[in-house]
């Protein structure tokens, strides 16, 4: 027997320093680890021990007899990935991280945001003897795009937010939810009650096409989309035009696949999960019955990971779709391939899609349709969505043999009424904060924020996440992405760069002048109740409170 990661996995690496064979892959030390799909545990290296399994937050890890009929794959990929990426388990061992042992005290470090990077750099601070930390968000929920990014069809993946609430509940994390820094705080006065500042605010805008049309009604961001149906307080009043029998979705990242996901699944089977009462409401009342997917590039090149597509597969009552034509590769791809000159995932990425042009459909109520080398180049209609217009690609390869999409002649137009854009998020900027606009991220080495890119640092100003690196990586990313970070923040602190804060008094005195309705974890434990409690009567995980009056109620008691 051999243990296998399959689709939950979050590249926190928990696994692999508990691993006593080396036998998973990629490890934080190794280059391919920030770009990586999942992780991989090699079949022949494996020893069955159960180490990883206990470890992983996300409960990923499956032995291989245990799979079900749907994860079967997944056994094929870990495998893959060591055909192409043979280990010595003696060799390249990974050196235990020493853990610091001097003494932190005096250290009080503010952590802005408490999403999954957040959660990381508190936990980094937080393990040392004295130091405090100061967790700030705006919402009176944490955990960020665990809680209103995360597909609610995916609970495997929220369940790490476990690992985040013993971060939270330490006694040196104190939670400050309700807090808007850059209006009720300052960056400045963070910087005169905390010894450091760390922004973690991820990348909550998002990209646009700049093409004609993209402004009329019907026309949305993903992002809009995604956080309406999970309950973000901020979207909880949007509407989605769903009267039509056809969604176009722009771009093919792994958001693309779930809002096309949600928007053909069975609402009896979403209303199990933790979706929000009012899309529930409006997916049952939907005349949606085909989302097309247009990806710039070809299918080997898609933006999404293996383990999204696959979990296409299995839609029921969904037929997934794929024109023997599209799933071709181009001459040079296929060469790349067939030479071994590409990852496995790219490989297998081709080989899926192949699969599913090749499967006769069933005539299901719904369907998804997968297309390649389109772009977008004008949403059609008066004063609604009527339609988009689209152009052909070809692919041109760079010199490290990576491929762009280049627009040529010839095209097509599709009939839909609802229009979702998946390009990308883009950080944005926090008053008193350096930005760079191009990049639409803090300007930072290693962490350290930069006066602009190429300056001096910033003293006492950090960041972690996408808001320091663009949005890459999966959850488990910020992982090493913070230890980079807090790694900087202590050596400065050891060095005298930093120095010490005195105690809390004046923090705790501004605070109760200006957010005297800032809530703490006790108050977040009582929402986190109340939305479990509701839940556990109507056979769901819980009901989300979706404004912020509610969510006070049942702070004060009141609820």
């Amino acid at each position: 027997m051999t243990y296998v990661i399959t689709q939950a996995c979050c590249n926190d690496a928990s696994c692999v320093s508990v691993c006593p064979v080396n036998c998973i892959h990629p490890t934080p030390d190794e280059a391919a680890f920030m770009t990586t799909e999942m992780l991989f545990i090699d079949p022949a290296t494996c020893i069955d021990c159960g180490a990883c399994a206990e470890a992983c937050p996300v409960d990923a890890v499956r032995l291989d007899i245990e799979l079900s009929d749907n994860e079967q794959r997944y056994a094929e990929i870990n495998e893959a990935y060591y055909v192409q990426n043979p280990i010595d388990p003696e060799a390249n061992r990974p050196i235990p991280r020493q853990r610091r042992t001097e003494d932190y005290a005096g250290l009080r470090v503010a952590v802005v945001g408490s999403g999954p990077a957040a959660c990381y750099a508190a936990a980094e601070v937080a393990k040392h003897r004295g130091a405090e930390v100061e967790m700030y968000d705006r919402l009176l929920t944490p955990f960020g795009l665990i809680r209103s990014g995360v597909a609610p069809d995916h609970p495997g993946t929220k369940t790490i937010t476990n690992l985040f609430k013993r971060t939270v509940s330490k006694p040196n994390v104190h939670l400050h939810l309700g807090v808007t820094i850059g209006e009720d705080l300052s960056h400045a006065e963070l910087l005169e009650t905390h010894t450091a500042v760390i922004y973690a605010v991820g990348a909550a805008g998002d990209r646009r096409l700049d093409i004609p049309g993209e402004d009329l009604v019907g026309s949305h961001a993903a992002t809009e989309f995604v956080s309406w149906y999970n309950g973000h307080p901020d979207f909880a009043d949007a509407s989605f035009d769903l009267s039509g029998e056809r969604a176009v979705v722009v771009g093919n990242g792994n958001v693309a696949l779930d809002v096309a996901r949600i928007l053909v699944a069975d609402p009896d089977e979403l209303d199990r999960t933790d979706i929000a009462d009012h899309a529930i409401e409006a997916l049952r009342r939907s005349n949606i019955r085909e989302v097309v997917i247009l990806g710039r590039r070809g299918p080997a090149q898609a933006a999404y990971t293996n383990s999204e597509l696959l979990a296409l597969l299995h839609l029921p009552d969904v037929d997934l779709v794929i024109a023997n034509e599209e799933a071709e590769l181009d001459g040079i791809t296929h060469d790349l391939i067939s030479r071994g000159k590409t990852t496995a995932s790219v490989r297998i990425k081709a080989e899926l899609a192949a699969e599913i042009a090749s499967r006769p459909t069933t005539g299901a109520k719904k369907r998804i349709v997968l297309r390649y080398l389109k772009s977008p180049a004008e949403i059609l209609g008066s004063e609604r969505v009527s339609g988009i217009r689209l152009t052909n690609n070809s692919l041109v390869y760079n010199d490290d043999c990576t491929a762009r999409a280049v627009a040529f002649s010839g095209g097509e137009t599709i009939d839909c009424g609802l229009v979702l854009r998946s390009i990308g998020y883009r950080g944005n900027e926090i008053p008193g904060v350096p930005f760079d606009q191009r990049r639409a991220v803090i300007p930072n080495d290693s962490g350290r924020v930069l006066e602009r890119a190429e300056g001096q640092p910033v003293a006492g100003t950090y960041t972690v996440g996408w808001i320091k690196r663009g949005p890459t990586g999966v959850i488990g990313s910020n992982k090493k992405c913070a230890e980079e970070t807090v790694g900087a923040l202590l050596d400065d602190f050891g060095a005298g760069v930093l120095q010490p804060v005195p105690g809390r008094a004046r923090l705790d005195q501004m605070l109760i002048d200006r957010i005297p309705d800032v809530v703490d974890l006790q108050g977040w434990n009582r929402i986190d109740s109340a939305e479990r409690k509701a839940g556990s009567t109507r056979g769901k995980p819980r009901v989300k409170f979706v404004d912020p009056e509610s969510m006070m109620n049942v702070v004060r008691g009141e609820g």
